[in-house]
C-alpha cells in the first residue's frame, strides 16, 4: 500500500512541475523562442546531410537522402561550380507548373534501365564468356566541360569511360570494367549520357543482367536504327552543327554567340512531340523537329564546340523537362530554348537565375549538383525579341579531327575469327547474316509470302546491333509498315499475329524464330 501511495505522489509532483513549466513559458515568451530556435538549429544540422535526387523521388522534386551509395562524389559535385560558392537550392515551393503559353512543351524521357536478375549459373557463364569491350582508359575528360564526369567516384569514372568507348564503337553488350551494382550503373550511365550529346545514336534506355546480390555482370546498350548508316548520319549532324557555328563565330563575345545559337535553333527547329529520335541532338539539328531534350542537347553540343561551358540540365516543370545551364564569364545562367520557341518567340527563359525559374523549373537527379545559377550581367534587354536567323549552309566537315580518342584495350579476339567460329557452330554462313533493317524487312516479307497464309514459322540471323534495332521496331509497332502490311496484301489476308524468340549465338549474333499466324475475318 505504501508503494502505491509513493507512486501516486510521484505522478502528482511530475504533473504539477509540468504545469508550472508551461505556465512559466506562457508568461515568458522569450524562453519559448529560444527553445524553438534551438530545435530548428538541430533540425538544420540533420537535414544538411548530403542528399541525392533521383527519378524515384516525388515529381515535385522531393529529395531522397543518400550517402554516396550510388557512386557520386559529393565533394567533386560541390566543386563543379567553384566560381560560384553557393550550391543549387531546391525552390521552397517545388510544386512547379508550366505557364499556359508553354504548357505541354516538355517531352524529356528520364534514363531507364531494364534490369534482369539471373541465376548464378548464367552469371558465371557470362563472366567466363563476356569481355569488357573497349575500356577507354586513355580518355581524358575536362571537368568543366564534362561536369557529370566530375561528380563520380573513381570506380564509376572508369565505368563512364567504358560506356563512352563502347557506345562510340556501337558495341552492344560487355562486362563492366568495375564491380558495380544496378544503382551505380544507372548513375554512371546518366552521367555519360548527360555529358555527351555527340553520341546521338544511343537511346536513353539500357539494360543489365545482375546477380541475386545486385552485382551487374552484363551491360546492354540500345541504339537508334540510324547506327546502320552511322557515317552518313555523323556527316549530316556535324555539317548542320557547323552551319550554325559558322554564323556564330563571326560575333565577338560569348554572349553574342550564345544569342545567335539560341535564335538559330528557334528558327530551325519545330516542337513536335512525335518527332523521331526526339531525345537526341540529331532530331533538332538534322531532322528539324524535336522536344525539349533535342533542343537542349543541340544547344549544348554547339556551345561545347565553341568552348563555352554548357550543360544539359534535367528536372520537372509540370512534366519531365530538360533545359541548359551556361557559363559566361564567372557566372552561370539557365537557358530554356524550347520555351522561348513560341509564337512570337521570346527571351522569357533566356539567361535566367534559379530564383527566376523557381516557379517553373526544379532540378532532379544528378542535375542538382550542377552549379547554382545566379548570374545577372548577361541577360536580354526587356522587350527584345529573337531574330529570324539566316543560317549559313553547306559547311565542310573535317572528319580527320577527333576530339576524343583512346587506345583499344578490348580483350576480344579479332571479329573475323570469333564471328566465323560462332556462325560455324550454329551452321550459318556469313553471307546469311542480316545487318541492316531494310534487309531484315525484305527477308521477312519474302519468307512470309513464300510460306503462305496460316500458322507458319521462319528464321533469320542478325547481328547483335541489328537485334537491338529490331526490338525497338516491334515495341513501337513500326514493323507493321516495314513488311507486314505488304505481306498481308500479297497473301490476301486481313489479320496477323507474331511471336519472336531470339537465340543468342554468341560473338554478336542472334537467330530469330518468327511464329506467325495470318487469317481473314
Amino acid at each position: 500500500m505504501k508503494i502505491i501511495k509513493r507512486i501516486f505522489y510521484t505522478i502528482c509532483i511530475m504533473v504539477m512541475l509540468g504545469c508550472a513549466g508551461i505556465l512559466y513559458c506562457a508568461l515568458n515568451p522569450q524562453v519559448t523562442e529560444k527553445l524553438a530556435a534551438a530545435l530548428e538549429e538541430n533540425t538544420e544540422d540533420i537535414t544538411a546531410a548530403g542528399v541525392l535526387y533521383n527519378d524515384d523521388a516525388d515529381t515535385d522534386g522531393t529529395a531522397l537522402e543518400d550517402s554516396g551509395a550510388d557512386g557520386t562524389n559529393q565533394q567533386a559535385a560541390d566543386k563543379s561550380g567553384e566560381a560560384d560558392t553557393q550550391a543549387y537550392q531546391t525552390p521552397e515551393d517545388s510544386n512547379v507548373t508550366a505557364p499556359d503559353e508553354v504548357d505541354g512543351k516538355n517531352g524529356y524521357e528520364p534514363i531507364k534501365d531494364v534490369s534482369e536478375q539471373i541465376a548464378d549459373t548464367e552469371a558465371q557463364s557470362l563472366k567466363e564468356e563476356l569481355d569488357t569491350g573497349e575500356l577507354g582508359s586513355s580518355l581524358d575528360f575536362d571537368e568543366e566541360k564534362y561536369p557529370y564526369y566530375a561528380m563520380l567516384e573513381d570506380n564509376l569514372k572508369k565505368l563512364y569511360k567504358q560506356i563512352y568507348a563502347n557506345a562510340s564503337e556501337t558495341i552492344v553488350s560487355f562486362a563492366p570494367v568495375e564491380e558495380v551494382n544496378t544503382t551505380e550503373l544507372k548513375t554512371a550511365f546518366e552521367a555519360f549520357f548527360n555529358d555527351h550529346p555527340e553520341i546521338f545514336w544511343i537511346q536513353t534506355g539500357y539494360s543489365c543482367k545482375y546477380t541475386q546480390d545486385g552485382q551487374c555482370v552484363e551491360i546492354i546498350l540500345k541504339y537508334y536504327p540510324i547506327v546502320n548508316n552511322l557515317e552518313a548520319a555523323e556527316n549530316d549532324f556535324e555539317a548542320q552543327a557547323q552551319n550554325i557555328i559558322n554564323g556564330a563565330s563571326e560575333l565577338e563575345t560569348d554572349y553574342d554567340k550564345e544569342k545567335y545559337v539560341h535564335d538559330a535553333l528557334i528558327t530551325k527547329v519545330d516542337y513536335d512531340a512525335s518527332a523521331d529520335m526526339n531525345q537526341s541532338a540529331y532530331s533538332a539539328l538534322v531532322n528539324g523537329s524535336s522536344v525539349c531534350a533535342g533542343y537542349a542537347r543541340a544547344f549544348q553540343y554547339i556551345m561545347q564546340q565553341m568552348e563555352i561551358p554548357t550543360y544539359y540540365c534535367t528536372g520537372y516543370s509540370g512534366e519531365e523537362h530538360a533545359w541548359n545551364i551556361i557559363k559566361l564569364g564567372e557566372e552561370y545562367y539557365n537557358v530554356d530554348v524550347t520555351w522561348d520557341d513560341t509564337e512570337p518567340s521570346t527571351y522569357n527563359y533566356f539567361n535566367k537565375t534559379d530564383a527566376d525559374y523557381a516557379q517553373t523549373h526544379v532540378r532532379k537527379n544528378l542535375s542538382v549538383y550542377l552549379p547554382a545559377c545566379n548570374g545577372t550581367e548577361y541577360t536580354a534587354e526587356e522587350g527584345e525579341e529573337p531574330e529570324n536567323v539566316e543560317i549559313p549552309q553547306d559547311a565542310v566537315v573535317d572528319k580527320t579531327v577527333q576530339p576524343l580518342t583512346w587506345d583499344s584495350e578490348s580483350t576480344k579476339e579479332s571479329e573475323e575469327d570469333t564471328a566465323s567460329e560462332a556462325l560455324k557452330r550454329a551452321g550459318v554462313e556469313q553471307s546469311e547474316v542480316i545487318d541492316t533493317l531494310e534487309d531484315y524487312y525484305n527477308d521477312c516479307y519474302t519468307q512470309l509470302v513464300n510460306l503462305g497464309s496460316g500458322d507458319r514459322q521462319f528464321i533469320n540471323v542478325v547481328t547483335e546491333v541489328e537485334w537491338i534495332v529490331i526490338e525497338q521496331e516491334y515495341s513501337t509497332g513500326r514493323y507493321e509498315d516495314g513488311y507486314v502490311k505488304a505481306a498481308l496484301e500479297e497473301l490476301g489476308m486481313e489479320r496477323f499475329a507474331i511471336q519472336i524468340e531470339a537465340e543468342n549465338l554468341g560473338d554478336g549474333y542472334y537467330r530469330l524464330y518468327h511464329n506467325v499466324v495470318t487469317w481473314r475475318d
